[in-house]
């Protein structure tokens, strides 16, 4: 009786001992047979594209690098995100979701060329070029923009600009090494004014105001606007360009009432306490 019960002891001793190493194992297999199983069951068959109007589905499939046959769960949806994106400079916002048993989606947004910078004039390049040359021991000279690139609201660079472009003109700029799908790139001395132009663009995105700008000009401390072609509009770079942009519209509609419908002349937007000076144009002649 007691060799039958030692034995029966060690047998669950022996079995408590190796329960936990079976259980890992038992886990073990089933994640195997699971992988295994979405290696040979869920691969690309179909990708679909909404969304789009500048490029071509098959233009957004070459360019992700997706290929039929693909094991849907070893995609990078990262990696694909950033190959339609540096490829296919209009696409701003996309996203990228899978579809079981074997479809992928791609939903894209793309961008709009809503400005244009120009390229820097010689004197404004000779002194970008002094800038950038500090400290370097080759001298090679700067690689500036040659000619006007297309940007999106955010600053994306999207192409160079054709010559019948109607995008807003943008000076005080100077783009360094501009390539399609890339962020513009400027002097760390110009950097208040791109930042200053990205989010005037961002207001006047929501002001639904692209069409009644034709020119901005940054300076220094400054940014002025050409409006509906008959109002020169200034505003400090850190101003709060929403609220700059009622006011410009407001002044707008108070001149236009006081001196007819072509009245024209100077905004000031600049002055404290958020005031706006307006200066009627001079006469020609």
């Amino acid at each position: 009786m007691s060799r039958r019960s030692s034995r029966s002891r060690t047998h669950r001793r022996s079995r408590g001992r190796f329960g936990p190493l079976f259980k890992l194992l038992c886990v073990l297999a089933v994640v195997v047979a699971l992988t295994g199983g979405a290696t040979v069951f869920f691969r690309v068959e179909t990708v679909e594209v909404t969304g789009n109007q500048r490029y071509t589905q098959e233009e957004i499939i070459a360019a992700s690098g997706i290929q039929m046959g693909d094991n849907l769960y070893a995609l990078n949806k990262v990696s694909i995100d950033r190959k339609i994106r540096t490829r296919l400079p209009y696409v701003g916002e996309l996203s990228i979701n899978r579809a079981l048993p074997s479809t992928i989606r791609i939903d894209v947004t793309e961008w709009e060329a809503v400005a244009r910078v120009e390229a820097p004039s010689p004197e404004q390049a000779a002194a970008v070029r002094e800038e950038l040359g500090e400290g370097k021991k080759d001298g090679e000279p700067a690689a500036l923009a040659q000619e006007p690139w297309l940007i999106s609201v955010r600053g994306k660079l999207l192409e160079q600009a054709p010559e019948n472009s109607t995008a807003i003109a943008v000076t005080g700029l100077t783009a360094i090494a501009p390539q399609a799908g890339e962020m513009v790139k400027v002097p760390e001395g110009e950097a208040t004014r791109l930042e200053a132009l990205t989010a005037l663009l961002g207001a006047m995105e929501d002001a639904d105001l692209f069409r009644e700008i034709s020119r901005i000009q940054l300076e220094a401390t400054r940014l002025i606007v050409r409006y509906a072609d008959r109002f020169d509009v200034k505003m400090k770079l850190n101003a709060d360009f929403g609220y700059n942009i009622r006011l410009m519209r407001a002044v707008r509609e108070q001149m236009e009432e006081k001196y007819g419908p072509e009245a024209a002349g100077t905004i000031d937007l600049t002055q404290e306490k958020h005031e706006a000076v307006y200066s009627p144009a001079k006469p020609e002649g």
